[in-house]
């Protein structure tokens, strides 16, 4: 299952600068690894966000020094613990609570003292949806560094104008400091003690200067190492109002990518052979019915050609011997349902005893009509019910009642 890990370039701060800025400057490109098992880089490159190649997960990776970490005591607060924690940290914030982002570590529970990382909302806000806006959900956003045990030191270029600045990120027990090596404030904050048991990595273009500080020799971690190793953190950044949110084409689209997904595989091949098994039985089924229709047109056919022998050629079974049937009754003289007698018949059995005769009628074949004048509801409605029962219908409209052998479906 391949993993994208999309290095999100570090926020500026020397001046006020937005992701909007920087696009009118020049187009936003972002350093990008592939894995396939979370140890070993398969492809890298830098891309704009319409180019990076597609993965089964997209996890972004914060730069060194964009995330700040507080340990506090949890507010029980429910679903207002973004709030919560936003009105608990004011104090020790550098920042309006609004701008900022918070995230908790994994299974952080209300009542427990936890880590709280702090990063700038809008500028996080910003990276993720030009990503998003190239088809590119990210799943997690990761820091480069979390508080952890044993401690580790990582040496890094922090400069973002070209210059080389040197800094040294030192993760332990109690947090996450980023401290320039240029001066003697590192030196008097990391301690013999502090040290003892430290895991010392640098980036490849300042491992000289690393050695130089630290007077002992530093292994190379470059930033596929270093995106890799925050990979396996527990961090996901994307919690409260950054959290993934799928609507319309976008949560058709992270369906669709989740379900291709290898540990679906089997899903897939199941609801295949479902789909199959059902595609089979409609047709067997379609068969079937047809099959059951094609006897039943043959026992008709069969029946007119014994009742009618001298009927050769079988073009509507039904209506050919109804045909026969009304002209035998014609000749034998009997009277026929579309007869104008039958139907007077009929309406004489229903018509109500306070109604007097019908002034006019009219007779077409099957339909036998007159005029609704002076005829009350409740009368329409007794003449129709009384007509239901001997088989036949009462249709009402433009001012006329007509009489007739309801339509068969």
């Amino acid at each position: 299952m391949a993993t994208l890990l999309v290095l999100l370039p570090p926020r500026p701060r020397l001046r006020a600068q937005s992701l909007n800025a920087m696009a009118r400057e020049g187009d936003i490109e972002f350093d990008w690894l592939l894995t396939p098992d979370g140890r070993s880089v398969s492809a890298e490159g830098r891309n704009l966000p319409a180019a990076l190649p597609h993965a089964d997960n997209v996890v972004a990776v914060m730069a060194e020094n964009d995330v700040s970490w507080r340990r506090v005591e949890l507010p029980k607060a429910g679903r207002q613990m973004r709030a919560a924690l936003a009105g608990k940290l004011e104090e020790s914030l550098l920042d309006e609570p609004e701008n900022l982002h918070f995230a908790l570590e994994a299974d952080a529970t209300p009542g427990d003292t936890a880590w709280v990382a702090i990063t700038a909302r809008n500028w996080l806000a910003e990276l993720l949806g030009q990503l998003e806006g190239a088809q590119i959900f990210v799943d997690r956003v990761v820091p480069s560094a979390a508080p952890d045990l044993p401690p580790g030191g990582h040496f890094h270029d922090a400069s973002t104008d070209g210059s080389c600045l040197v800094e040294l990120s030192w993760t332990h027990a109690e947090g996450v400091a980023s401290l320039p090596i240029g001066g003697s404030l590192a030196r008097q904050l990391l301690s013999p003690a502090s040290v003892e048991g430290t895991r010392w990595t640098s980036a490849p273009g300042v491992v000289a200067l690393a050695e130089r500080w630290l007077g002992a020799s530093v292994p190379v971690l470059g930033r596929q190492g270093r995106a890799l190793a925050a990979l396996q953190t527990g961090w996901n950044l994307r919690q409260f109002d950054l959290a993934p949110k799928a609507r319309g084409t976008k949560a058709l689209w992270q369906f669709l990518r989740t379900f291709l997904r290898p540990q679906w595989r089997l899903v897939r091949w199941g609801l295949a052979v479902l789909l199959l098994l059902e595609l089979l039985g409609l047709n067997l089924r379609a068969w079937r019915l047809q099959h059951e229709l094609t006897a039943q047109q043959d026992a008709i056919n069969a029946t007119l050609s014994s009742t009618f022998p001298h009927v050769r050629a079988i073009l509507d079974a039904p209506i050919q011997m109804q045909k026969e049937l009304d002209l035998l009754r014609q000749r034998s003289g009997a009277l026929g349902e579309q007869d104008f007698e039958t139907l007077l018949a009929a309406a004489a059995t229903a018509w109500p005893a306070d109604r007097g005769p019908a002034d006019i009628l009219a007779f077409e074949p099957g339909r036998l009509i007159f005029s609704d004048q002076g005829w009350s509801p409740q009368q329409v409605d007794a003449l129709r019910s009384q007509l239901r029962s001997e088989g036949w219908a009462l249709e009402a409209s433009d001012g006329r009642l007509v009489i007739s052998r309801p339509t068969r479906p």
